[in-house]
């Protein structure tokens, strides 16, 4: 019987969605928020707005405060809002 070998072709890899924001709050025990702003034209006028948008993100070891800049990945869910988790 021939033995299954992975080969590069048929490997996959995980593309995971990243992002950096702010902190704007870490009162949670391993938890933080993080407001992610993102500009977004406006389709007839043209004309630049700014969309922010507030994600809760994993943070292990409590290291991030209010006013740090982070990078957060995807990942799995971890509770019922939280499916972020900061980049190292």
């Amino acid at each position: 019987m021939a033995d299954k070998k992975t080969t590069p072709a048929t490997t996959k890899k995980i593309i995971r969605k990243k992002f950096s924001g702010v902190v704007v709050s870490d009162k949670s025990d391993k938890t933080i928020v993080v407001k992610v702003d993102r500009v977004k034209i406006h389709p007839k006028y043209h004309k630049r707005y700014k969309v922010s948008r507030k994600y809760k993100v994993h943070d292990e070891n409590n290291e991030f405060h209010t006013g740090d800049k982070v990078t957060f990945v995807e990942c799995r869910p971890l509770s019922r809002d939280k499916r972020w988790r900061v980049a190292k």
